[in-house]
């Protein structure tokens, strides 16, 4: 038997079967001589994920969002780590290995995200600062997008510029596209709160595991490719961003000011929209406004009736 701990990992699925299904080869395949225990929670997509040798097929009878997903698959996990994976993810063979040498050379118990890119071989920001009303008015404000490839523009953007491969460090906040936990902190803490449907899950799950004494910590020596973006139309996510930040604004925030500083931001938005729309027609301010004013709207009533 291998002295190595055992590592359980939770792949929280919905929609196509292949990704899930690539994702797990990948596990399969993995050089490390401990169990991998893989668990697939199927969120009751359109079309059931199919069992599949070797691996835990959980069919949930209701869609309850990434959290709650990830939460069912966790409720069957026996290993000591606990493993997160977005679907979407592309591993190496030397995965689950690399991880396990970083995090267990760490001193206390924490949650751990490698470096996240994209095919390109961009860095995803996985290191993140709490969210601040300041922080999601900087992101609503669209005039300013053109500067997204700054290094300012993602520090007021709530991005740990600090972040980048080779080091280790203590941060805020880890994006949730891949995370290693000792199961024990994750039972311990109660899992993801499943009011949240989709997004700031794990910005709640992470505050309170710091409240708790549970870091979060990113190793940049270790790296894995992410697919990213999901298969919803825009106007969706942005709306399930939208209400999560309601969501986290009422559960941690004192001051209830989101709604009136973005709509606040929108009415910046719409004067600049005004201006751009002189020259060129595509541009429709008035409906973007009212669109934009609609997601704030809907947000705040769904988290506050």
């Amino acid at each position: 038997m291998s002295s190595k701990p055992a590592v359980s990992a939770v792949i929280p699925h919905y929609g196509e079967s292949a990704p899930t299904m690539k994702l797990i080869e990948k596990l399969q395949q993995q050089t490390f001589d401990g169990e991998i225990e893989i668990i697939v929670s199927d969120d009751n997509s359109p079309e059931p994920f199919p069992q599949v040798g070797g691996v835990k097929v959980i069919h949930r009878t209701t869609n309850g969002g990434f959290g709650t997903n990830v939460n069912t698959g966790a409720e069957q996990a026996t290993g000591e780590w606990l493993m997160i994976l977005n679907s979407d993810l592309e591993l190496t063979s030397t995965f689950v290995e690399e991880m396990l040498n970083a995090v267990e050379k760490q001193a206390k118990p924490a949650i751990f995200s490698p470096q996240v890119v994209g095919h390109e071989g961009e860095a995803q920001w996985v290191a993140r600062k709490f969210p601040s009303t300041f922080i999601h008015a900087w992101n609503w404000f669209t005039p300013v997008a053109r500067f997204r490839d700054t290094n300012w523009w993602h520090r007021l953007a709530g991005h740990d510029v600090r972040a980048v491969g080779g080091k280790t460090l203590t941060v805020d906040w880890l994006m949730g596209a891949c995370l290693m936990l000792p199961t024990r902190i994750f039972q311990e803490v109660g899992g993801f709160d499943e009011r949240f449907f989709m997004n700031s899950e794990e910005v709640d799950l992470q505050m309170r595991l710091r409240d708790k004494g549970y870091p979060a910590i990113f190793l940049g020596d270790v790296m894995v490719t992410h697919e990213g973006g999901g298969s919803s139309e825009s106007t969706k996510r942005r709306q399930w961003l939208t209400t999560s930040h309601f969501m986290y604004e009422a559960k941690w925030n004192k001051h209830r000011i989101l709604a009136p500083t973005l709509t606040a931001v929108s009415l910046l938005n719409f004067g600049f929209n005004a201006a751009r729309s002189l020259k060129n027609k595509e541009v429709h301010p008035l409906k973007t406004f009212a669109d934009e004013l609609k997601i704030i709207r809907d947000g705040k009533k769904m988290v506050h009736g």
